[in-house]
Protein backbone atom coordinates (compact mmCIF):
# COMPACT_ATOMS: atom_id res chain seq x y z
CA UNK A 1 0.00 0.00 0.00
CA UNK A 2 2.33 2.72 -1.20
CA UNK A 3 1.57 6.38 -1.57
CA UNK A 4 -0.31 7.68 -4.55
CA UNK A 5 1.67 8.81 -7.60
CA UNK A 6 4.09 11.72 -7.06
CA UNK A 7 1.96 14.14 -9.07
CA UNK A 8 -0.69 13.93 -6.34
CA UNK A 9 1.72 15.31 -3.77
CA UNK A 10 1.03 18.97 -2.92
CA UNK A 11 4.55 19.97 -3.86
CA UNK A 12 4.21 18.39 -7.32
CA UNK A 13 0.51 18.60 -8.02
CA UNK A 14 0.21 21.75 -10.11
CA UNK A 15 -1.25 19.72 -12.95
CA UNK A 16 -3.80 18.09 -10.66
CA UNK A 17 -4.95 21.11 -8.63
CA UNK A 18 -5.96 24.12 -10.63
CA UNK A 19 -7.17 27.59 -9.79
CA UNK A 20 -5.63 30.78 -8.46
CA UNK A 21 -6.15 31.86 -4.88
CA UNK A 22 -7.46 35.33 -4.11
CA UNK A 23 -5.61 37.76 -1.83
CA UNK A 24 -6.08 36.81 1.81
CA UNK A 25 -7.65 33.46 1.07
CA UNK A 26 -6.66 30.72 3.58
CA UNK A 27 -5.03 27.79 1.80
CA UNK A 28 -4.61 24.10 2.62
CA UNK A 29 -2.23 21.51 1.15
CA UNK A 30 -2.88 17.78 0.97
CA UNK A 31 -0.68 14.68 0.96
CA UNK A 32 -2.74 11.59 0.09
CA UNK A 33 -1.18 8.20 0.86
CA UNK A 34 -2.42 4.65 0.43
CA UNK A 35 -5.20 3.16 -1.64
CA UNK A 36 -7.79 4.73 -3.95
CA UNK A 37 -10.35 4.63 -1.13
CA UNK A 38 -8.15 7.03 0.81
CA UNK A 39 -7.77 9.18 -2.30
CA UNK A 40 -11.57 9.54 -2.45
CA UNK A 41 -11.54 10.63 1.21
CA UNK A 42 -8.93 13.28 0.33
CA UNK A 43 -11.08 14.55 -2.53
CA UNK A 44 -14.11 14.81 -0.25
CA UNK A 45 -12.15 16.74 2.37
CA UNK A 46 -10.78 19.17 -0.21
CA UNK A 47 -14.22 19.59 -1.77
CA UNK A 48 -15.71 20.53 1.60
CA UNK A 49 -12.85 22.93 2.31
CA UNK A 50 -13.11 24.51 -1.13
CA UNK A 51 -16.84 25.05 -0.58
CA UNK A 52 -16.02 26.84 2.67
CA UNK A 53 -13.74 29.28 0.89
CA UNK A 54 -10.34 27.66 1.38
CA UNK A 55 -7.86 27.62 -1.46
CA UNK A 56 -6.02 24.41 -2.35
CA UNK A 57 -2.27 24.96 -2.35
CA UNK A 58 -0.09 23.01 -4.80
CA UNK A 59 2.97 23.29 -2.57
CA UNK A 60 3.96 23.28 1.08
CA UNK A 61 5.24 26.83 1.28
CA UNK A 62 2.02 28.30 -0.11
CA UNK A 63 -0.20 26.49 2.39
CA UNK A 64 -1.36 27.78 5.77
CA UNK A 65 -1.56 24.15 6.91
CA UNK A 66 -1.13 20.69 5.39
CA UNK A 67 -3.38 17.66 5.80
CA UNK A 68 -1.64 14.27 5.60
CA UNK A 69 -4.08 11.44 4.82
CA UNK A 70 -2.23 8.37 6.07
CA UNK A 71 -2.19 4.63 5.39
CA UNK A 72 -1.82 2.15 8.25
CA UNK A 73 -2.43 -1.20 6.57
CA UNK A 74 1.14 -2.53 6.79
CA UNK A 75 4.08 -1.61 8.99
CA UNK A 76 5.92 -0.38 5.88
CA UNK A 77 2.95 1.87 5.07
CA UNK A 78 2.96 3.19 8.63
CA UNK A 79 6.64 4.07 8.28
CA UNK A 80 5.95 5.83 5.00
CA UNK A 81 3.12 7.79 6.63
CA UNK A 82 5.38 8.89 9.49
CA UNK A 83 8.00 9.99 6.96
CA UNK A 84 5.39 12.02 5.05
CA UNK A 85 4.22 13.68 8.27
CA UNK A 86 7.82 14.53 9.13
CA UNK A 87 8.41 15.97 5.67
CA UNK A 88 5.29 18.14 5.94
CA UNK A 89 6.34 19.36 9.39
CA UNK A 90 9.79 20.25 8.07
CA UNK A 91 8.50 22.02 4.96
CA UNK A 92 5.44 23.68 6.45
CA UNK A 93 5.27 23.20 10.22
CA UNK A 94 1.47 23.12 10.58
CA UNK A 95 0.19 19.59 10.00
CA UNK A 96 -3.16 17.85 10.54
CA UNK A 97 -3.16 14.06 10.31
CA UNK A 98 -6.10 11.90 9.25
CA UNK A 99 -6.71 8.51 7.64
CA UNK A 100 -6.19 4.91 8.71
CA UNK A 101 -3.10 5.53 10.83
CA UNK A 102 -5.10 8.20 12.64
CA UNK A 103 -6.86 5.34 14.43
CA UNK A 104 -3.64 5.13 16.48
CA UNK A 105 -3.13 8.76 17.57
CA UNK A 106 -0.50 7.90 20.21
CA UNK A 107 1.60 6.17 17.55
CA UNK A 108 1.64 9.39 15.53
CA UNK A 109 2.09 11.89 18.36
CA UNK A 110 4.81 9.70 19.87
CA UNK A 111 6.85 10.19 16.72
CA UNK A 112 5.65 13.70 15.85
CA UNK A 113 4.35 15.53 18.96
CA UNK A 114 4.07 18.83 17.06
CA UNK A 115 1.18 17.81 14.79
CA UNK A 116 -1.84 20.04 15.31
CA UNK A 117 -4.48 17.28 15.37
CA UNK A 118 -5.02 13.60 14.62
CA UNK A 119 -8.30 12.15 13.33
CA UNK A 120 -9.25 8.67 12.16
CA UNK A 121 -10.40 7.39 8.75
CA UNK A 122 -13.40 9.03 7.03
CA UNK A 123 -13.91 11.41 9.98
CA UNK A 124 -14.64 14.35 7.71
CA UNK A 125 -16.25 16.59 10.33
CA UNK A 126 -13.34 16.18 12.75
CA UNK A 127 -10.86 17.05 9.99
CA UNK A 128 -12.83 20.18 9.16
CA UNK A 129 -12.98 21.15 12.84
CA UNK A 130 -9.20 20.78 13.07
CA UNK A 131 -8.71 22.92 9.97
CA UNK A 132 -11.10 25.58 11.30
CA UNK A 133 -9.11 25.73 14.55
CA UNK A 134 -5.73 25.90 12.82
CA UNK A 135 -6.75 28.15 9.92
CA UNK A 136 -10.05 29.97 10.45
CA UNK A 137 -12.18 30.21 7.29
CA UNK A 138 -12.63 33.51 5.53
CA UNK A 139 -15.05 32.87 2.65
CA UNK A 140 -16.01 35.37 0.00
CA UNK A 141 -19.53 34.40 -1.17
CA UNK A 142 -19.06 36.31 -4.43
CA UNK A 143 -15.85 34.52 -5.38
CA UNK A 144 -15.65 31.14 -3.68
CA UNK A 145 -17.95 29.07 -5.85
CA UNK A 146 -17.62 25.26 -5.79
CA UNK A 147 -18.02 23.47 -9.13
CA UNK A 148 -20.63 20.68 -9.04
CA UNK A 149 -18.06 17.93 -9.60
CA UNK A 150 -16.00 18.91 -6.57
CA UNK A 151 -12.22 18.76 -6.20
CA UNK A 152 -10.58 15.72 -7.78
CA UNK A 153 -6.99 14.56 -7.43
CA UNK A 154 -7.23 12.22 -10.40
CA UNK A 155 -7.05 13.36 -14.03
CA UNK A 156 -10.24 14.85 -15.39
CA UNK A 157 -11.19 11.86 -17.55
CA UNK A 158 -11.43 9.21 -14.82
CA UNK A 159 -12.64 9.16 -11.24
CA UNK A 160 -12.93 6.72 -8.36
CA UNK A 161 -16.48 6.06 -7.16
CA UNK A 162 -16.60 4.74 -3.60
CA UNK A 163 -19.77 2.78 -2.91
CA UNK A 164 -19.22 1.68 0.70
CA UNK A 165 -17.02 1.97 3.75
CA UNK A 166 -15.71 -0.73 6.04
CA UNK A 167 -15.75 -4.52 5.83
CA UNK A 168 -17.50 -7.39 7.60
CA UNK A 169 -14.74 -9.95 7.01
CA UNK A 170 -12.24 -11.01 9.66
CA UNK A 171 -9.20 -11.96 7.59
CA UNK A 172 -6.42 -12.64 10.07
CA UNK A 173 -3.80 -10.58 8.26
CA UNK A 174 -5.99 -7.47 7.89
CA UNK A 175 -6.83 -4.69 10.36
CA UNK A 176 -9.03 -2.64 8.01
CA UNK A 177 -12.27 -3.54 9.87
CA UNK A 178 -10.65 -2.35 13.11
CA UNK A 179 -9.71 0.97 11.50
CA UNK A 180 -12.68 1.60 9.21
CA UNK A 181 -15.43 -0.40 10.90
CA UNK A 182 -18.07 -2.73 9.52
CA UNK A 183 -19.67 -2.49 6.09
CA UNK A 184 -21.60 0.73 5.49
CA UNK A 185 -23.05 0.86 1.98
CA UNK A 186 -24.09 4.15 0.45
CA UNK A 187 -27.70 4.34 -0.79
CA UNK A 188 -27.83 3.39 -4.45
CA UNK A 189 -29.48 6.65 -5.51
CA UNK A 190 -26.66 8.65 -3.85
CA UNK A 191 -24.01 6.63 -5.72
CA UNK A 192 -25.85 7.02 -9.02
CA UNK A 193 -26.34 10.75 -8.52
CA UNK A 194 -22.62 11.21 -7.89
CA UNK A 195 -21.76 9.08 -10.92
CA UNK A 196 -24.15 11.05 -13.12
CA UNK A 197 -22.56 14.36 -12.06
CA UNK A 198 -19.09 12.98 -12.72
CA UNK A 199 -20.01 11.89 -16.23
CA UNK A 200 -21.70 15.24 -16.89
CA UNK A 201 -18.45 16.97 -15.86
CA UNK A 202 -16.44 15.04 -18.45
CA UNK A 203 -15.41 11.82 -16.69
CA UNK A 204 -15.01 9.02 -19.24
CA UNK A 205 -14.23 6.18 -16.82
CA UNK A 206 -15.70 5.34 -13.40
CA UNK A 207 -13.61 3.11 -11.13
CA UNK A 208 -15.92 1.49 -8.58
CA UNK A 209 -14.13 0.86 -5.27
CA UNK A 210 -14.83 -0.27 -1.71
CA UNK A 211 -13.27 -2.73 0.71
CA UNK A 212 -15.61 -5.50 -0.52
CA UNK A 213 -17.49 -4.44 -3.63
CA UNK A 214 -19.37 -7.75 -3.88
CA UNK A 215 -20.99 -7.13 -0.48
CA UNK A 216 -22.45 -3.78 -1.55
CA UNK A 217 -25.95 -3.33 -0.09
CA UNK A 218 -25.83 -6.37 2.21
CA UNK A 219 -26.07 -4.16 5.30
CA UNK A 220 -29.07 -2.43 3.73
CA UNK A 221 -30.70 -5.76 2.93
CA UNK A 222 -30.49 -4.70 -0.71
CA UNK A 223 -33.18 -2.09 -0.16
CA UNK A 224 -34.61 -0.39 -3.26
CA UNK A 225 -34.67 3.37 -3.89
CA UNK A 226 -36.45 5.39 -6.56
CA UNK A 227 -34.20 6.36 -9.45
CA UNK A 228 -35.43 7.99 -12.65
CA UNK A 229 -38.96 6.71 -12.23
CA UNK A 230 -38.20 3.14 -11.15
CA UNK A 231 -36.96 1.29 -8.09
CA UNK A 232 -33.32 0.21 -8.08
CA UNK A 233 -31.89 -2.10 -5.43
CA UNK A 234 -28.75 -1.34 -3.43
CA UNK A 235 -27.16 -4.40 -5.01
CA UNK A 236 -24.01 -4.64 -7.10
CA UNK A 237 -25.78 -6.10 -10.13
CA UNK A 238 -28.43 -3.36 -10.20
CA UNK A 239 -25.81 -0.68 -9.54
CA UNK A 240 -23.56 -1.95 -12.33
CA UNK A 241 -26.45 -2.04 -14.80
CA UNK A 242 -27.43 1.55 -14.00
CA UNK A 243 -23.86 2.80 -14.11
CA UNK A 244 -23.43 1.13 -17.47
CA UNK A 245 -26.25 3.24 -18.88
CA UNK A 246 -24.39 6.52 -18.25
CA UNK A 247 -22.11 6.18 -21.26
CA UNK A 248 -18.76 5.95 -19.44
CA UNK A 249 -16.42 3.02 -18.96
CA UNK A 250 -17.28 1.27 -15.66
CA UNK A 251 -14.51 -0.74 -13.97
CA UNK A 252 -15.07 -2.90 -10.86
CA UNK A 253 -12.39 -3.27 -8.18
CA UNK A 254 -12.11 -5.47 -5.07
CA UNK A 255 -14.75 -8.02 -6.06
CA UNK A 256 -14.87 -11.22 -4.01
CA UNK A 257 -15.82 -14.35 -6.00
CA UNK A 258 -19.25 -14.85 -4.45
CA UNK A 259 -21.84 -16.77 -6.52
CA UNK A 260 -23.82 -13.63 -7.42
CA UNK A 261 -20.75 -12.26 -9.24
CA UNK A 262 -21.90 -14.52 -12.11
CA UNK A 263 -24.73 -12.06 -12.69
CA UNK A 264 -22.20 -9.38 -13.65
CA UNK A 265 -20.57 -11.33 -16.46
CA UNK A 266 -23.49 -11.02 -18.93
CA UNK A 267 -23.38 -7.23 -18.38
CA UNK A 268 -19.74 -7.34 -19.47
CA UNK A 269 -20.55 -9.49 -22.50
CA UNK A 270 -23.23 -6.95 -23.47
CA UNK A 271 -20.75 -4.07 -23.18
CA UNK A 272 -22.58 -2.31 -20.35
CA UNK A 273 -19.57 -2.48 -18.01
CA UNK A 274 -15.94 -3.21 -18.78
CA UNK A 275 -14.97 -6.90 -19.03
CA UNK A 276 -12.66 -6.55 -16.04
CA UNK A 277 -12.72 -8.04 -12.56
CA UNK A 278 -10.25 -7.20 -9.79
CA UNK A 279 -10.54 -10.13 -7.37
CA UNK A 280 -8.25 -10.45 -4.31
CA UNK A 281 -7.79 -14.23 -4.30
CA UNK A 282 -4.69 -13.94 -2.01
CA UNK A 283 -3.92 -17.68 -2.27
CA UNK A 284 -5.18 -20.95 -3.73
CA UNK A 285 -4.47 -23.66 -1.18
CA UNK A 286 -7.48 -24.44 1.05
CA UNK A 287 -5.36 -24.79 4.20
CA UNK A 288 -3.64 -21.44 3.64
CA UNK A 289 -6.97 -19.74 2.97
CA UNK A 290 -8.40 -21.22 6.17
CA UNK A 291 -5.46 -19.90 8.18
CA UNK A 292 -6.11 -16.53 6.55
CA UNK A 293 -9.82 -16.81 7.46
CA UNK A 294 -10.64 -15.70 3.95
CA UNK A 295 -14.26 -15.42 2.78
CA UNK A 296 -15.17 -17.89 0.03
CA UNK A 297 -12.18 -20.01 1.07
CA UNK A 298 -13.93 -23.12 -0.17
CA UNK A 299 -15.06 -21.64 -3.48
CA UNK A 300 -14.22 -23.61 -6.61
CA UNK A 301 -12.51 -20.63 -8.15
CA UNK A 302 -11.07 -22.34 -11.22
CA UNK A 303 -14.54 -23.52 -12.19
CA UNK A 304 -15.90 -20.02 -11.64
CA UNK A 305 -13.18 -18.51 -13.81
CA UNK A 306 -13.94 -21.00 -16.60
CA UNK A 307 -17.64 -20.16 -16.38
CA UNK A 308 -16.93 -16.41 -16.58
CA UNK A 309 -14.74 -16.86 -19.65
CA UNK A 310 -17.36 -19.02 -21.33
CA UNK A 311 -19.83 -16.13 -21.09
CA UNK A 312 -17.35 -13.30 -21.75
CA UNK A 313 -14.18 -14.58 -23.48
CA UNK A 314 -12.56 -11.12 -23.43
CA UNK A 315 -12.78 -10.74 -19.65
CA UNK A 316 -9.59 -9.50 -17.96
CA UNK A 317 -8.92 -10.91 -14.49
CA UNK A 318 -6.55 -9.19 -12.07
CA UNK A 319 -5.70 -10.32 -8.57
CA UNK A 320 -3.24 -10.00 -5.71
CA UNK A 321 -1.58 -12.76 -3.70
CA UNK A 322 0.39 -13.16 -0.48
CA UNK A 323 3.37 -15.50 -0.34
CA UNK A 324 5.13 -16.57 2.83
CA UNK A 325 1.98 -16.47 4.98
CA UNK A 326 2.59 -18.12 8.38
CA UNK A 327 2.51 -21.88 8.01
CA UNK A 328 2.79 -21.82 4.22
CA UNK A 329 4.62 -25.00 3.23
CA UNK A 330 6.52 -25.59 0.02
CA UNK A 331 3.70 -27.88 -1.09
CA UNK A 332 1.13 -25.12 -0.50
CA UNK A 333 3.24 -22.67 -2.46
CA UNK A 334 3.64 -25.15 -5.32
CA UNK A 335 -0.15 -25.52 -5.29
CA UNK A 336 -0.39 -21.75 -5.78
CA UNK A 337 2.02 -21.86 -8.74
CA UNK A 338 0.05 -24.69 -10.34
CA UNK A 339 -3.21 -22.85 -9.72
CA UNK A 340 -1.82 -19.69 -11.29
CA UNK A 341 -0.71 -21.63 -14.35
CA UNK A 342 -4.19 -23.08 -14.77
CA UNK A 343 -6.05 -19.86 -13.97
CA UNK A 344 -4.02 -17.83 -16.48
CA UNK A 345 -4.84 -14.53 -14.81
CA UNK A 346 -4.14 -11.47 -16.93
CA UNK A 347 -2.83 -9.07 -14.29
CA UNK A 348 -1.20 -10.21 -11.04
CA UNK A 349 0.33 -8.50 -8.03
CA UNK A 350 2.15 -10.25 -5.19
CA UNK A 351 3.21 -9.26 -1.67
CA UNK A 352 5.47 -10.94 0.83
CA UNK A 353 3.64 -11.44 4.10
CA UNK A 354 4.58 -9.07 6.89
CA UNK A 355 3.22 -8.70 10.40
CA UNK A 356 0.88 -5.79 11.07
CA UNK A 357 0.38 -4.49 14.58
CA UNK A 358 -3.00 -5.73 15.80
CA UNK A 359 -3.44 -8.45 13.17
CA UNK A 360 -4.36 -11.92 14.43
CA UNK A 361 -1.98 -13.56 11.96
CA UNK A 362 0.96 -12.32 14.04
CA UNK A 363 0.21 -15.02 16.63
CA UNK A 364 0.11 -17.89 14.13
CA UNK A 365 2.86 -20.49 14.40
CA UNK A 366 5.50 -21.36 11.81
CA UNK A 367 6.35 -17.95 10.37
CA UNK A 368 8.26 -18.21 7.10
CA UNK A 369 11.89 -17.09 6.99
CA UNK A 370 12.57 -13.85 5.06
CA UNK A 371 14.87 -15.55 2.54
CA UNK A 372 12.18 -18.17 1.81
CA UNK A 373 9.55 -15.46 1.31
CA UNK A 374 11.85 -13.66 -1.11
CA UNK A 375 12.55 -16.87 -3.05
CA UNK A 376 8.85 -17.64 -3.34
CA UNK A 377 8.07 -14.10 -4.42
CA UNK A 378 10.72 -14.31 -7.14
CA UNK A 379 9.37 -17.63 -8.40
CA UNK A 380 5.77 -16.43 -8.31
CA UNK A 381 6.53 -13.23 -10.21
CA UNK A 382 8.55 -15.11 -12.83
CA UNK A 383 5.57 -17.39 -13.47
CA UNK A 384 3.15 -14.44 -13.54
CA UNK A 385 5.40 -12.50 -15.92
CA UNK A 386 5.57 -15.42 -18.36
CA UNK A 387 1.77 -15.68 -18.36
CA UNK A 388 1.41 -11.93 -18.90
CA UNK A 389 3.91 -11.93 -21.76
CA UNK A 390 2.12 -14.79 -23.53
CA UNK A 391 -1.31 -13.23 -23.06
CA UNK A 392 -0.15 -9.88 -24.44
CA UNK A 393 1.57 -11.55 -27.40
CA UNK A 394 -1.79 -13.13 -28.26
CA UNK A 395 -3.21 -9.63 -28.73
CA UNK A 396 -0.91 -8.82 -31.66
CA UNK A 397 -3.00 -7.78 -34.64
CA UNK A 398 -6.15 -7.24 -32.59
CA UNK A 399 -8.19 -4.04 -32.78
CA UNK A 400 -8.81 -2.53 -29.34
CA UNK A 401 -10.43 0.56 -27.87
CA UNK A 402 -8.04 2.53 -25.63
CA UNK A 403 -8.38 5.60 -23.44
CA UNK A 404 -5.66 8.26 -23.59
CA UNK A 405 -4.11 9.05 -20.19
CA UNK A 406 -1.19 11.26 -21.24
CA UNK A 407 0.60 12.74 -24.24
CA UNK A 408 4.23 13.67 -23.62
CA UNK A 409 6.35 16.39 -25.21
CA UNK A 410 7.49 14.00 -27.94
CA UNK A 411 3.91 13.22 -28.92
CA UNK A 412 3.89 9.69 -27.47
CA UNK A 413 0.45 8.82 -26.10
CA UNK A 414 0.16 6.65 -22.98
CA UNK A 415 -3.14 4.81 -23.12
CA UNK A 416 -4.99 1.96 -21.45
CA UNK A 417 -7.12 -0.82 -22.86
CA UNK A 418 -10.38 -1.94 -21.29
CA UNK A 419 -8.27 -4.52 -19.46
CA UNK A 420 -6.02 -2.00 -17.71
CA UNK A 421 -6.79 0.06 -14.63
CA UNK A 422 -4.82 3.26 -14.00
CA UNK A 423 -1.64 3.07 -11.93
CA UNK A 424 -1.80 -0.71 -11.29
CA UNK A 425 -1.96 -2.40 -14.71
CA UNK A 426 -0.10 -2.02 -17.99
CA UNK A 427 -0.28 0.58 -20.75
CA UNK A 428 -0.62 0.74 -24.51
CA UNK A 429 1.63 3.28 -26.19
CA UNK A 430 0.99 5.07 -29.48
CA UNK A 431 4.26 6.56 -30.71
CA UNK A 432 3.19 7.99 -34.05
CA UNK A 433 0.17 9.69 -35.65
CA UNK A 434 -0.95 11.20 -32.34
CA UNK A 435 -1.66 14.68 -33.69
CA UNK A 436 -5.12 15.77 -32.64
CA UNK A 437 -5.33 13.35 -29.72
CA UNK A 438 -6.22 14.77 -26.31
CA UNK A 439 -6.23 13.24 -22.85
CA UNK A 440 -9.50 11.42 -22.24
CA UNK A 441 -10.07 10.47 -25.88
CA UNK A 442 -11.16 6.90 -26.57
CA UNK A 443 -9.68 5.69 -29.86
CA UNK A 444 -9.38 2.46 -31.85
CA UNK A 445 -5.92 0.96 -32.35
CA UNK A 446 -4.30 -2.10 -33.87
CA UNK A 447 -1.79 -3.81 -31.58
CA UNK A 448 1.55 -4.14 -33.39
CA UNK A 449 4.01 -4.85 -30.55
CA UNK A 450 3.82 -6.60 -27.17
CA UNK A 451 6.11 -6.72 -24.16
CA UNK A 452 5.99 -8.35 -20.74
CA UNK A 453 3.37 -5.98 -19.34
CA UNK A 454 2.70 -3.32 -22.00
CA UNK A 455 1.47 -3.04 -25.58
CA UNK A 456 2.17 -0.72 -28.52
CA UNK A 457 -0.31 0.10 -31.24
CA UNK A 458 -1.17 2.31 -34.17
CA UNK A 459 -4.34 4.34 -34.68
CA UNK A 460 -6.96 3.06 -37.04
Amino acid sequence: MSQNPPDLRPDLARAAIRGETRPGQPTIGMVSLGCPKALVDSERILTRLRAEGYGISPDYTGADAVIVNTCGFLDSAKAESLDAIGEALTENGRVIVTGCLGAEPEYITGAHPKVLAVTGPHQYEQVLDAVHTAVPPSPDPFVDLMPAAGVRLTPRHYSYLKISEGCNHKCKFCIIPDMRGRLQSRPVHAVLREAEKLVESGVRELLVISQDTSAYGLDRRYSAHPWQGRDVRSHLTDLARELGSLGAWVRLHYVYPYPHVRELIPLMAEGLILPYLDIPFQHSHPDTLKRMARPAAGARTLEEIAAWRAICPDITLRSTFIVGYPGETEAEFEHLLDWLEEAQLDRVGCFQYENVAGARSNALPDHVAPEVKQDRWDRFMARAQAISEAKLAAKLGRHLDVIVDDIDADGIATCRTKGDAPEIDGNLFIDEDTKGLTVGDIVRVEVDEAGEYDLWGRRL
